[in-house]
């Protein structure tokens, strides 16, 4: 057991040996012969890109320059760009090295970590202004950022327990058990504003309240990381950057609910993140911040993992318990509520990664700190994993009522190619999209679903003018279909169903009165589905006919697709005037649809034509195009 002296120790031995990191270019002398820190990404997004071997060749370079005693090379959780990995950032300078190869590696340690000079042309090139070489903070992806949840992220060894107390870490869960009661503590949370950031947007304090006054007994603290959400990433991330915030917000839920046990319900995809859960669980039990008379208050709690198969109706918490439970993953009806009968039939509490991840931070710094951020109704700060037709795809934490032409032209760096911004999509299957007249909407629970779409967990997907809104409906409804665990028949059939009537439209054989079935059949799925899942499945279509009408129309009257994206509405065509008759796309063509004498315009055959894009990219003069 450990006590809140013991505590305390460690985190004024190891406070100096991370306040280097924080980019503010002065060193801190930690006493330990370390002059600089060397933070290499070991998220999924770099590693993805050999991050480790770049870190293998760093540690070998480091040993044959003779000053590996002096560097400190941290692995640690993303950074947030990840489409620059691998990324590497040395403090205390905070020089941004990005796509780093390990052939770099022997250039960066002769001339920057041997030499103080700083290899100009392999750092982030947002950083380089002239002769001056900015801070992260001060490049546009991250200068309008509040980092809340991703404190820690990139910030810290999240495979160190040391290093996360370093950081305040288990302060808050010694401030509760030593200082408050468990009222005291739901009360915090429920004016803190912080709202459930997996979905719909419960507000968490009023959950932990509902949990709380159920008779004493056997209660459970659930953590939702089941992130099934294409394009998501933000759970991951936390789980992988800074897992001893999420461990430690569970113990404080469950001595405000009465609870004296947790599960944390994870997707087996996430090796990583299931790795530094399992470390960290294991270096808190050891150290005793998790277990039985935690502080010497009396206090029990014990966190044990849950690995899913990847069910994406599991992130929904009735079907989620069910899995827990050891059955297949399908939902319950509702009432009762888990609150009152959740897991093992036991009152329980679910809330997500990303929302457990803000409780240690309002309970250090009160609830009005947090909700002094955000807008009236929605407090705070959320993550989005940025994606799609974006120049700077990654991960960012914005605060709440930070409009969606921010976070595109801004942080997201806009749309590359110079292409247009068209629409975003939110909320994953269950969202909707926003079309280019709402750019300056604030971004917030109530103003997402006034314009048909919703928060979900985090998913930001940035769509360009080449893009066809009906073919991104049917993805959406393929993947529902695929999902769709077949509990109830408006969900099975009735998604199914959906997904027909899109294909027949893409497909070119669409009438005016399917478009009007879609909506009916929406209407009916949304109302009589059993969970979220199925009320949610229509959301892209509804959006998509609500803003977009006239693409529907245009496929199933013109039989055409705007964007030139469904197959078999598209035609290719050779621009006589243009074609200088070298007869590469003739000799590409895999079905000989393209004929044409030398130096003489060529023609396609639209019969033979399979639409398979290889005469486009052949052609060097742009010559063909799509119609």
């Amino acid at each position: 057991m450990i006590t809140i002296e013991q505590l305390n120790a460690v985190r004024k031995e190891y406070a100096p040996k991370v306040e280097m990191r924080h980019g503010h270019g002065h060193f801190v002398d930690a006493g330990d012969g370390i002059r600089k820190d060397v933070l290499i990404c070991g998220g999924t997004g770099c590693t993805s890109s050999n991050s480790m071997a770049v870190r293998d060749a760093l540690l070998a370079e480091l040993k044959t320059a003779g000053i590996a005693d002096e560097i400190k090379v941290v692995t640690t959780g993303c950074f947030g760009l990840c489409a620059l990995g691998p990324i590497m950032i040395v403090y205390p300078e905070g020089t941004f090295y990005s796509k780093v190869k390990p052939e770099d590696i022997p250039e960066i340690v002769k001339e920057h970590l041997v030499g103080g000079r700083p290899v100009r042309h392999l750092l982030y090139h947002e950083t380089v202004k002239g002769d001056e070489i900015l801070a992260l903070d001060q490049t546009p992806f991250y200068a309008k950022q509040k980092r809340v949840a991703l404190r820690n992220c990139g910030v810290i060894d999240p495979e160190c327990i040391q290093e996360y107390i370093a950081v305040d870490g288990y302060q808050a869960l010694a401030k509760v058990l030593t200082t408050m009661t468990p009222s005291e503590v739901i009360k915090v949370v429920l004016d803190s504003g912080l709202r459930g950031r997996g979905g719909a947007g419960f507000p968490t304090g009023r959950k932990w309240m509902f949990a709380e006054a159920q008779p004493a007994g056997k209660k459970y603290v659930v953590c939702n990381a089941d992130e099934g959400d294409p394009g998501a990433f933000m759970d991951r991330s936390v789980l992988e950057g800074d897992p001893h915030a999420v461990l430690e917000a569970m113990a404080i839920a469950g001595f405000a609910i009465g609870a004296d046990e947790g599960y944390i319900y994870v997707r087996a995809e996430y090796p990583i993140a299931v790795h530094r859960l399992q470390v960290a669980i294991k270096q808190a039990e050891e150290m005793g911040l998790l277990g039985e008379n935690i502080f010497g208050t009396g206090f029990n709690f014990k966190i044990t993992l849950r690995l899913g198969a990847g069910a994406f109706v599991c992130g929904e918490e009735t079907a989620l318990l069910t899995s827990i439970e050891g059955h297949r993953g399908e939902p319950r009806p509702r009432p009762p509520f888990p609150a009152v009968k959740g897991l093992f039939g036991k009152p329980t509490i679910i809330n997500n990664v990303e929302t457990l991840a803000n409780i240690c931070q309002i309970i250090l710094n009160g609830a009005e700190w947090f909700a002094s951020m955000g807008t009236e109704k929605s407090k705070g700060t959320k993550v989005f994993a940025l994606g799609g037709k974006i120049t700077n795809t990654g991960l960012v934490e914005i605060p709440m009522g930070t409009t969606l032409r921010e976070v595109v032209e801004e942080i997201g760096g806009g749309v590359p190619n110079g292409k247009k911004f068209k629409a975003a999509q939110t909320g994953g299957p269950s969202g909707g999209c926003i079309p280019a007249e709402y750019i300056d909407t604030p971004i917030d629970y109530d103003n997402l679903i006034a314009i048909g779409s919703m928060m979900g967990s985090g998913g930001l997907i940035i769509m360009d003018e080449d893009t066809c809104m009906v073919d991104i409906a049917k993805f959406f409804l393929e993947f529902t279909v695929d999902e769709s665990c077949g509990k109830c028949a408006p969900c099975r059939i009735g998604t199914m169903r959906l997904l027909e009537t899109l294909e027949k439209i893409t497909s070119g054989n669409g009438t005016l009165e399917d478009i009007d079935r879609l909506e009916e059949l929406s209407e009916y799925l949304k109302s009589a589905s059993l969970c979220a899942l199925g009320q949610t499945a229509p959301n892209p279509v509804l959006s998509t006919l609500r803003y977009f009408r006239d693409e529907y129309v245009a496929h199933v009257v013109d039989k055409t697709c705007p964007a030139h994206v469904c197959k078999n509405l598209m035609k290719y065509k050779i621009l006589p005037d243009m074609c200088k008759g070298c007869t590469a796309c003739a000799r590409k063509c895999p079905v000989g649809a393209i004929t044409g004498a030398i130096k003489a315009p060529h023609t396609i055959d639209p019969e033979k034509c399979i639409k398979c894009g290889v005469c486009i990219t052949t052609c060097k003069f742009g010559a063909i195009v799509k119609e």
